[in-house]
Parts: structure tokens; C-alpha cells; sequence
């Protein structure tokens, strides 16, 4: 009897099988610093969702520190924090997005889905060149 075949081993999926895909990445730039960019919006959803740095962070694979250097310097680019974060107590503190970085994070995704839909059209070209 053959012996199945691991994961790993198996063949990749037919060029067919894998659905095309764009994905704009935009970067808001403060000088040399990247305020805003893909990475740094997960980041603040998740603080969104979660309503805690460390749990935020766990939940993209990324450090704390990592997480917390992010925050950092998106609050330090901005007029107005969009992280506040709050320390110790019977739940040992949190992370939650202020007023400001609801909204920069409601403005970045309204340019995401403005970048697509501006490029609808050449995409729809451009994808039927793929295999």
C-alpha cells in the first residue's frame, strides 16, 4: 500500500486553482519615519479588537516590544495619539484606540478601497495575463 503523501511533499496547487489577486500597499511617510503603513494598520486593529497590546501582538505573531515600538512612533507621528495604553490594575492594563486612531484607521482603509477601485480596470487586463 502507498504511503500518502505529507504536506509538504505534496505538488502546489495548478496555476488555475490560485485566485489573482492586488493588493496596493500604501505608506504614510513623516519624514524619514513611516507613520502609517500595512503592518502598523493590523496592528491597530488588532489593538482595536482586542483591547490589549500584548494580545494585539500575539495575535499577528509579533512581539511585544516589536508592538509597543510601533505604537510609539505612530503616536509620535501624529498630532494626536491614536494608542492610549494603560498601566496595571485588577486586569493589567490595556490598549485601546483613541478617538484619532479610529478615524486614521477608518482614512486608511477608505485609501485602500479607493486604490483598488481606482485601478479596477487595469487589473481586469493586467489579470488576464496570468496563468
Amino acid at each position: 500500500m502507498p504511503k500518502p503523501a505529507s504536506p509538504s511533499s505534496a505538488s502546489p496547487p495548478p496555476a488555475a486553482a490560485i485566485a489573482p489577486l492586488v493588493r496596493p500597499r500604501i505608506r504614510v511617510l513623516r519624514g524619514a519615519d513611516v507613520a502609517l503603513g500595512p503592518g502598523k494598520v493590523a496592528l491597530l486593529a488588532a489593538i482595536a479588537e482586542h483591547d490589549c497590546l500584548t494580545a494585539a501582538a500575539e495575535s499577528l505573531g509579533m512581539s511585544y516590544m516589536r508592538a509597543w515600538r510601533l505604537v510609539q512612533t505612530m503616536n509620535a507621528c501624529f498630532r494626536e495619539p491614536l494608542v492610549a495604553s494603560r498601566r496595571g490594575g485588577k486586569r493589567h492594563g490595556g490598549a485601546s484606540l483613541t478617538d484619532t486612531g479610529r478615524r486614521v484607521l477608518a482614512l486608511y482603509r477608505q485609501m485602500e478601497q479607493a486604490s483598488v477601485d481606482a485601478i479596477a480596470a487595469t487589473w481586469d487586463e493586467l489579470r488576464a495575463y496570468l496563468g
